[in-house]
């Protein structure tokens, strides 16, 4: 039987980054996540993709990618992670996919962030103990017409992996 290999396919190509990788100097982020950060804020459309870690009550935004014409989301970045969309979905009070978040923050359900919010993506990194290192997220400033919030889950999911294995 022959298993239906794509290696253009985009969990192909995250898959081979995360896990055939060697670490970087950073003893947490493998040194792909740049590239992977990447890969799927182009591939879903987005117009930011970020890993954040929660920690000391912050949300540290650890790795970014962004649109060449938006900048308001960069690595070092925090905030209170009271004040996060991250924590929220953590905790399951919010969706871990929002087609159109533009009500939310008009109704004042989501802190407004200060920029225009379409569609977000987010879901937990959980390590292996059971712990939560943070999220990985995506977002644009339109509303997407088709969400893929598996292929963020299955990222998450080598990416904890990976951290499992330094931490």
């Amino acid at each position: 039987m022959f298993l239906d290999y794509n290696p253009d396919d985009l969990d192909v190509t995250i898959s081979e980054l995360l896990v055939a990788t060697s670490d970087s100097a950073d003893p947490e982020l493998p040194a792909a996540i740049p590239q992977v950060l990447q890969l799927l804020r182009t591939r879903l459309g987005m117009d930011v993709a970020f890993v954040s870690q929660i920690v000391d009550g912050q949300r540290v935004i650890r790795a970014a990618d962004s649109a060449a014409d938006f900048t308001a989301v960069q690595t070092g970045m925090s905030d209170p992670v009271e004040q996060s969309w991250c924590q929220q979905v953590i905790e399951g009070r919010l969706p871990e996919a929002i087609q159109d978040a533009r009500p939310l923050i008009a109704a004042g359900k989501v802190p407004d962030p200060g920029f225009p919010v379409g569609t977000h993506l987010s879901t937990p990194v959980r390590l292996s103990d059971g712990g939560v290192y943070g999220t990985l997220c995506c977002f644009s400033r339109g509303v997407q017409a088709e969400v893929d919030i598996g292929r963020l889950r299955y990222t998450a999911d080598l990416l904890a992996s990976k951290l499992s294995q330094t931490i």
